[in-house]
C-alpha cells in the first residue's frame, strides 16, 4: 500500500540533497510538497499514490521539473516568483498542483533526463586516468546518454584543475572548481564515442529544450547557458545515440572486435539508480566477462559518476583491465559537476 509519510519524506529528504548541493530555493520547493501535496489533483494522488521506491524513481524531482516549467512559462505569477525565492511555498505550490493539474500530470511519466555538460568534467577526469594506464587511444561507450551531452566529450575544451585537455578551439570549455591533486596530463584522443538511451533525447527540439529546461534548477541559471551552448553543438553536428536497451546494446557493443592498441570503456553517470537490480547484474556480469579477454593490446575500462546517498555526493570511480580490476575512486564531485576533490 502507498504510505503518504513515506512519499512526504521522500520530498523532504530530496530538499536535504538539494540543500546540500547549494540549491536553496529548489530545497524549498521539495520542501514545501511535502506539505502541499494531496489528492485534491490527479498529479497529488498520482504522487501520494507512487508505488515505487520514490527517491530511486527520482519522483520529487519530476514534479518540481514540471513546476519548474509552468515558473518559467509565466502563465502563474505566484509560482514563477516561488522559483525566484519569494513567496509562501506550501501555499503556492497546493494552488498551482490544482490550477495547472493537466499540464504537470505527464511529468510523473519518466524520470527527470538531467544533462548538464559539467558531468563531463568529472569522467574526463576518470578518461585521463584511462589514457595513462593504457595508452591515449579510447573507444567509448556511454549507456543512459539522454540527450547525449556526454557524448560530446571529445568536441569540449577542459581545464581541469589545471590540467588542459580538448580542442582550444571547443565552443564550450569546461572549467570545474578544482580540488586535490589534478589528472594526469597525458594524451588522449577518441577513435569512437558512441552511446545508447532507452528514451534518447533531441535537445534541438524545442519542445523538448524545454522540458529540459525545466529539469535544471532555479538556482543555477549559469546551468541554462551551457545547455544552450552545448545543444547548439549538437545541431551544429550530431552525436551517434542509439535508441535501445543498455544491456542489449552493451553487450552488442562489446561482442563487437576491438582494434589493437585501442581501449575500450564504458562510461555512465547518474544512470546506475534507474537500471534496476537485474539490468546492473547483467551489466557488471558482462564487463567481467569482457575483462578476462582483456589484453595488453586490447584494455578494457570502466569509469563512472554515481551518486553515494548517505554522503550526499557523487563518486568517480576507475576499473581498467589487464590487471585486477580493482575499482579505484579517483575523486568526489557535485551532483553537476560544478566541483571536483581529488581524492
Amino acid at each position: 500500500m502507498p504510505d503518504d509519510a513515506l512519499i512526504r519524506a521522500a520530498f523532504r529528504q530530496q530538499a536535504s540533497f538539494c540543500a546540500a548541493m547549494d540549491a536553496p530555493i529548489t530545497a524549498a520547493v521539495c520542501t514545501g510538497l511535502a506539505t502541499a501535496l494531496s489528492r485534491d489533483s490527479r498529479t497529488g494522488a498520482a504522487v501520494l499514490d507512487w508505488v515505487g521506491e520514490p527517491i530511486a524513481d527520482a519522483l520529487p524531482l519530476r514534479l518540481a521539473g514540471g513546476l519548474h516549467d509552468m515558473a518559467r512559462s509565466g502563465i502563474d505569477p505566484a509560482l514563477t516568483r516561488l522559483f525566484a525565492g519569494q513567496g509562501d511555498a506550501v501555499a503556492v505550490l497546493g494552488d498551482a498542483l490544482i490550477a495547472h493539474d493537466a499540464a504537470l500530470l505527464p511529468w510523473l511519466d519518466g524520470p527527470p533526463q538531467t544533462n548538464e555538460p559539467m558531468r563531463s568534467g568529472v569522467l574526463m577526469a576518470g578518461l585521463l586516468e584511462v589514457a595513462r594506464r593504457h595508452g591515449p587511444r579510447i573507444e567509448l561507450l556511454e549507456i543512459g546518454s539522454s540527450a547525449g551531452l556526454n557524448l560530446l566529450i571529445d568536441r569540449y575544451r577542459f581545464d581541469l584543475g589545471g590540467t588542459p585537455t580538448g580542442p582550444v578551439d571547443a565552443p564550450v570549455v569546461l572549467r570545474p572548481d578544482w580540488g586535490g591533486p589534478p589528472p594526469p596530463a597525458v594524451p588522449i584522443t577518441f577513435e569512437s564515442v558512441r552511446g545508447v538511451d532507452l528514451r534518447p533525447l533531441d535537445a534541438t527540439d524545442p519542445a523538448l529544450a524545454r522540458r529540459l529546461a525545466g529539469y535544471i534548477w532555479a538556482d543555477q541559471p549559469e546551468r541554462q547557458v551551457r545547455l544552450a551552448a552545448a545543444t547548439a553543438m549538437l545541431r551544429d553536428r550530431p552525436v551517434d545515440l542509439a535508441a535501445g536497451d543498455a544491456v542489449d546494446w552493451l553487450g552488442a557493443r562489446l561482442a563487437e572486435p576491438q582494434v589493437a592498441g585501442v581501449t575500450r570503456v564504458l562510461m555512465h553517470s547518474v544512470v546506475w539508480q534507474y537500471l534496476g537490480d537485474e539490468r546492473r547484474a547483467a551489466i557488471t556480469a558482462m564487463m567481467d566477462d569482457a575483462a578476462t579477454r582483456a589484453t595488453d593490446a586490447r584494455p578494457l575500462a570502466w569509469v563512472r559518476m554515481e551518486p553515494e546517498r548517505v554522503l550526499q555526493r557523487q563518486e568517480l570511480w576507475v576499473q581498467s583491465w589487464p590487471g585486477n580490476g580493482t575499482a579505484r575512486m579517483l575523486a568526489i564531485a557535485h551532483a553537476h559537476g560544478t566541483w571536483i576533490e581529488a581524492t
